[in-house]
């Protein structure tokens, strides 16, 4: 065993989504997945890179109130 995407381990994982989601349901399900990756990559892409906080500002945020 080399490993687990092998092409009849593939057709066995689509055979049982196969029946268990029925044909009908299948392509939607893989176009949800679908735009949830692209949504996913795209909103990676999008967002700046967030400036690390300073040591200080930090431990002042996290002080506890009650001291």
């Amino acid at each position: 065993m080399e490993g687990l995407f092998q092409p009849t381990h593939l057709l066995l994982i689509f055979l049982i989504a196969l029946l268990i989601f029925g044909p009908k349901k299948l392509p939607d399900i893989g176009k949800g997945i679908g735009e949830g990756f692209r949504a996913l990559k795209d909103g990676m892409k999008d967002k700046p890179a967030e400036a690390p906080l300073a040591s200080g500002a930090l431990s002042a945020n996290n002080a506890d109130p009650k001291s």
